[in-house]
């Protein structure tokens, strides 16, 4: 276990070829963070549909139309959330078994989209008024997250570079 802890380490120096890919697979582990959240984040909308009914109200402002068409767009925003979590989990796994560069810096992109998103909520929340707004401790929470993710990130790119110098020299 410590040898793990010392892999995700990003600070942490990397010697062998073992410590090299528990640092690879930081980059996977963030991933799976993420899809625990996703998953945390489609059980409570699912436990809660009185905030979903609340949005659809908020939304459509006594407009049938309006009411149908938000109804429509929350399930759609619901399949394509639980889509993207399978999505990300059939990532996470292709990076834990061949950790590559590209899913680990698509992913740092998306993290920092994420950040700067969540961010924004609370002064998004302000310009419309009557819609729920998402409470000030989870999206410090999201953002906490997010930082851990893009850490671990980083220390999976510095172990993928350093496997594949010492791959690189195994082979001459």
């Amino acid at each position: 276990m410590s040898n793990w802890l010392k892999a995700m380490n990003p600070a942490s120096p990397i010697t062998t070829e073992a410590d090299a890919e528990r640092a690879a697979k930081a980059s996977a582990i963030s991933i799976f963070i993420g899809v625990v959240v996703g998953l945390i984040g489609l059980a409570w909308t699912f436990a809660n549909p009185a905030a979903m009914q609340d949005a659809v109200a908020a939304a459509s402002q006594n407009d049938p139309a309006a009411a149908a068409a938000s109804q429509a767009a929350l399930q759609v925003g619901l399949w394509m959330g639980a889509g993207l979590v399978v999505i990300q989990l059939i990532l996470g796994v292709v990076q834990w078994r061949n950790p590559g560069k590209f899913i680990a810096i698509l992913f740092m992109v998306l993290i920092a989209f994420g950040v700067v998103s969540s961010l924004a909520a609370p002064l998004m929340a302000d310009m419309a008024p009557g819609m729920p707004a998402t409470p000030m401790w989870q999206v410090a929470l999201s953002v906490v997250i997010m930082i851990i993710q893009f850490i671990l990130h980083v220390t999976g790119l510095k172990g993928i570079k350093q496997l594949d110098r010492i791959q690189m020299e195994q082979s001459r």
